[in-house]
């Protein structure tokens, strides 16, 4: 169980500094209780306290970092079960299976889609994170796949529970901050060894709960505290409940020993439905995965799990935005008609998506509105005439244009009187009440 604010307090130096960013060493101790801010923040707090308090107040779920250099990705770190509880805070990876019995003509299709599936939203980067290969029998051909994957730059994850090939395989990505699954009952010593050797992340497996449980404790006891359970097999509801079962026995029994990450082969639980895969991956983003494991990467699969990750991990209080700016479809010249929405990031992707499918040139403004919905920011007077006309001004797009026509959101035709006064000189047309009539529109406006 974590200190409380007093007992933090009684280990401070208790000088009342404020080099840490708080009037006093009690109002630093309670910050820090409720995880608010990280002991380090202290300049002047001995190590003992230091290490004794950082191990009081750490999460009850561990976190773990896996992958080097570009590919270096925290996992785990949990504090609550929900998303509405507080902030959830490192995304489950998503990674793509190799395995040693793949063609070569099979393996150069997946690394291909691996490399094609990269695009941007919403401010982050979105691609496969992580790669994992497979030893079923083929030590060779296990280490050539594993050789060609470690070129995309990724997060190396092993799954070979014999451990000599598996100390082959990890020479060859010892530098990378690798993943080694396989470790059981019968291999659990030889596998510690090895990840304590390699520094290695340990994937430990069992068939039930309890097995698990005594596999994390003879791994702890040997000093390998980096770990992932594995948490399934071929049963989706007993996967299921084992992931929700570990990720409570942490976060609400306190138990630290089940603190650690898990991984769910959504590709196995699928056997071979593509929908399907796609339907369980987006479930465990949701209960309890943290890294989740596809056969394949295509964009019909990281669309909508991607979006559906974006959304679960980030801050329930603060809106998604993009950033206000112009933006440019199809080339706009400067007759181009200049349409304005606001920031909220879903709008944005709706409309800006329209744009695109007109095939229309254009140019999109997207003045700072707060980050919420057409007629919210309209209501709370973040989208209005002068908000308009000072983004206009800001954006220098008045200056590339010889014919200015603003259209504006439909359902805020009311505004048009106002920006007519706010931009003379400018034609404001109101534009569509809904954005799939976008094309439509653009195709008689011009």
């Amino acid at each position: 169980m974590g200190l409380t604010g007093i007992e933090i307090f009684k280990l401070t130096p208790r000088t009342n500094c404020k080099e840490c960013g708080f009037p006093t060493c009690m109002a630093f101790s309670m910050k820090v209780a409720s995880g608010a801010v990280e002991i380090e923040k202290c300049p002047h707090i001995s190590d003992e306290a230091k290490a004794k308090l950082s191990e009081a107040t750490a999460p009850p779920m561990k976190t773990i970092t896996v992958g080097k250099g570009s590919s270096e990705k925290k996992i785990g770190g949990e504090t609550v079960l929900f998303r509405h509880e507080k902030t959830l805070v490192n995304k489950p990876l998503i990674a793509v299976q190799f395995c040693d019995c793949i063609s070569d003509e099979r393996l150069e299709e997946k690394i291909s889609n691996i490399k094609k599936v990269s695009y941007d939203r919403i401010g982050e980067h979105m691609q496969a994170e992580g790669a994992i290969v497979k030893y079923c029998g083929d030590k060779d051909k296990f280490l050539k796949v594993l050789g060609n994957v470690k070129d995309l730059e990724l997060v190396n994850i092993l799954y070979c529970s014999d451990a000599a090939v598996a100390k082959e395989g990890l020479e060859l990505v010892k530098d990378t901050n690798p993943v080694l699954l396989g470790a059981n009952s019968e291999n659990i010593n030889e596998m510690i060894s090895l990840a304590k050797e390699y520094k290695a992340t340990l994937g430990i497996e069992a068939g039930t709960i309890e097995e698990l449980y005594s596999l994390a404790e003879t791994a702890e006891k040997a000093g390998q505290k980096e770990l992932i359970f594995n948490v399934g097999g071929k049963d989706i509801a007993k996967t299921f409940e084992t992931a929700v079962e570990t990720r409570r026995a942490a976060l609400v029994g306190g138990d630290r020993t089940m603190g650690y990450p898990s991984i769910v082969f959504a590709n196995t639980l699928s056997d071979g439905d593509d929908y399907l895969q796609t339907a369980l991956a987006s479930a465990f983003v949701l209960k309890y995965a943290s890294i989740i494991v596809l056969d394949d990467m295509s964009y019909q699969t990281a669309l909508p799990l991607f979006g559906l990750r974006q959304n679960i991990f980030t801050d329930p209080q603060k809106p998604m935005r993009v950033e206000p700016k112009i933006y440019e479809f199809a080339n706009p010249k400067s007759d181009s008609p200049v349409l304005v929405t606001v920031d909220f990031a879903l709008t944005y992707f709706v409309v800006s998506g329209e744009i695109e499918r007109s095939k229309m040139p254009a140019w999109l403004m997207i003045p700072d509105s707060g980050g919420y919905s057409v007629l919210t920011s309209w209501a709370a007077g973040k989208f209005s005439g002068s908000v308009i006309r000072q983004m206009v001004k800001d954006s220098g797009i008045e200056e590339k244009l010889t014919v200015k026509r603003l259209v504006i959101p439909g359902k805020v035709a009311v505004l048009k009187g106002d920006i007519e006064e706010e931009l003379p000189g400018w034609e404001i047309i109101v534009g569509p009440d809904e954005a799939m009539q976008i094309p439509k529109f653009l195709n008689e406006l011009a």
